[in-house]
């Protein structure tokens, strides 16, 4: 049965992975004609300007099939779904009913091809198309390299995609533009320092090597018509300032890494002619008898299987595994949440470790415990913080990642920030309101004890706290843990109110251990003949328990991906 439209355009809404998403569709009594996407905050990358992203690609099959049963595109579910919602809105503003929608939804759409098993041939295999394997891929291919690059969703940007975007540079220009003064060896000698405060992480020669070369990435990034729009701190307690910003990004804010994938993208694609294999999971590597890697088995969505053989090597750059509970279960952080690809469980760390390399576990993650209800604890707020058990753990006037090592290290699953809600803090300020009218999951009473039953802790524990807390704002001086007077912030009550702060988290540590050449390493220590990694799945050695900056892990992926793929096309290092 076909719709019956009143012939026009109509505007619709639908709700994406930031907002709103709004579209413009032109009808004739029986068709629909046009699909114009008028306003938007989606993300680059994962929402558009790529071949495979949906503002791209769902609205021209809407209009070839005239049917709303589009697939997903993999890994971009909630912009995909916004617009098809959007869509159906404006054409029951056209006049469409619901029972009109519904069939639409069940009308035929892209018949998918045939299930069929393949068998490929290549010089470098590249798994994961995330920073790492897209520096990777473009490496190799400009090496003259025969390169297929296979990504498990139906987009290309991994985990980079849905972050800040930031960067870490040293002495660059951009930092000379506005002042700041800053040399590599600072730099290394923060990562190292940070590295090693809870034992003996760092790789020395690895990341002595990332730094030397950190700015030549910035400007090989800028060859792709990447852009750098400012620096910023980290916090504003560290100093020198050595974040750099995409454009549009700035702040705790998510989504501006597309600045970074999607240039990578067109010139791997649009420039070098690369081949891209979507919707395909890495299953297993092949060895030869030798013991030298020599291909993978895949998976694809459908179910099909592909076999890639490499003649010159297979590079790992399939992210970390912040979405695999399991391997996070040695965390205190149990219920957390994540903003990374949900395809991120750690299949090349598997895949490897059953050949034989060495997968470091390592004690520590990237965590932040930050309010789901008004984002304090990414930001510089400093109040008191306390543990699940109501204990002071930490000078709350630090890198967010350094309060949040703190609390997972006293074995806590949450942080809660206690306050009257006077402090000049506006998410401080809303979250207290929240609390106080009960709109909010986050808790308020008339007394620290009420407080303390309220969030499951002993009260004489929390007041001891609260007291000695009080007793060092008087005074002045945090004998405690040295946080400046000025943030020794009073709270008078009469209402307290207890913020939770829920575990977030993003990248993981350990994994794969590389050499300096972008090879895996056997757990003797020995390079695995054939199989190079870059990026999260070979994070060992790269970080100690905290996070040291924003623009590391980005940093690092780009880099050793860089490295993998000039090594495994038989180039030369940087």
């Amino acid at each position: 049965v076909m719709a019956h439209y009143v012939p026009g355009a109509y505007e619709g809404i639908g709700r994406g992975y930031r907002g709103k998403l709004i579209v413009n569709v032109t009808v004739t009594e029986e068709r629909i004609e046009k699909i114009q996407i008028v306003k938007h905050k989606e993300v680059r990358g994962l929402a558009w300007d790529l071949p495979t992203s949906p503002i791209e690609v769902i609205p021209p099959q809407i209009i070839e099939y005239q049917s709303l049963n589009i697939p997903l595109v993999n890994g971009a579910d909630l912009t995909s779904a916004a617009i098809l919602d959007a869509v159906a809105a404006a054409l029951k503003a056209a006049g469409a009913t619901d029972e009109d929608i519904e069939q639409l939804r069940q009308a035929p759409g892209p018949e998918a091809p045939e299930p069929k098993d393949e068998v490929r041939t290549v010089d470098v295999a590249v798994f994961g198309a995330g920073a790492g394997g897209l520096a990777a891929a473009i490496e190799a291919k400009e090496g003259g390299a025969d390169v297929i690059l296979i990504e498990k969703q139906g987009i290309t940007g991994g985990s980079t995609a849905r972050s800040g975007g930031k960067l870490l540079g040293a002495g660059t220009k951009w930092q000379k533009e506005q002042g700041i003064y800053d040399t590599k060896e600072m730099c290394y000698d923060y990562l190292m320092e940070v590295g090693n405060r809870r034992g003996d992480f760092m790789d020395a020669s690895k990341n002595r090597y990332l730094v030397e070369h950190l700015n030549e990435t910035l400007d090989w990034l800028g060859t792709m018509g990447y852009q750098v729009q400012d620096v910023e701190a980290i916090h504003v307690s560290l100093q020198p300032w050595r974040v750099h910003n995409s454009m549009g990004g700035g702040g705790q804010t998510n989504g501006q890494g597309g600045e970074i994938t999607t240039p990578l993208t067109h010139h791997y694609v649009d420039k070098l002619g690369g081949e891209i294999l979507y919707n395909t999971a890495l299953k297993e590597l092949l060895t030869d008898e030798n013991g030298t890697v020599n291909g993978a088995v895949c998976e694809k969505l459908d179910g099909s299987k592909l076999t890639v053989y490499a003649k010159k090597g297979v590079i790992l750059a399939t992210g970390g595994y912040s979405r695999n509970k399991e391997m996070c279960a040695r965390y205190p952080v149990a219920h957390y949440f994540s903003t990374t690809p949900k395809s991120n469980v750690g299949e090349g760390l598997i895949a490897a470790e059953k050949i034989g390399a060495r997968n470091f576990v390592h004690p520590g993650i990237q965590v932040v415990y930050t309010s789901l209800t008004c984002g304090i604890g990414i930001n510089d707020e400093s109040g008191l913080i306390v543990n699940e058990r109501g204990e002071r753990v930490v000078n709350e006037w630090s890198y967010q990642y350094h309060v949040s090592d703190a609390l997972a290290a006293s074995g806590s699953n949450c942080g809660w920030y206690i306050t009257s809600g006077d402090e000049p803090y506006s998410g401080v300020q809303y979250g207290f309101k929240q609390a106080v009218e009960g709109t909010s999951r986050d808790k308020a009473a008339d007394s620290i004890e009420e407080l303390a039953a309220m969030i499951k802790c002993d009260p004489a524990v929390l007041r001891a706290t609260f007291d000695r807390y009080s007793e060092l704002v008087d005074k002045g001086v945090d004998e405690d843990f040295g946080k400046p007077s000025r943030f020794l912030h009073p709270i008078n009550g009469p209402k307290y109110a207890a913020l939770r702060l829920h575990p977030c988290v993003t990248v993981t540590f350990g994994g794969l251990e590389t050499d300096v050449a972008a090879r895996v390493l056997d757990t003797e220590g020995r390079p695995i003949p054939g199989l190079y990694a870059a990026g999260e799945v070979a994070d060992t050695g790269m970080f100690g328990t905290e996070y040291p900056t924003c623009g590391t892990s980005i940093g690092g992926a780009l880099f050793y991906g860089r490295i993998a793929g000039r090594v495994a096309s038989g180039q030369s290092m940087l």
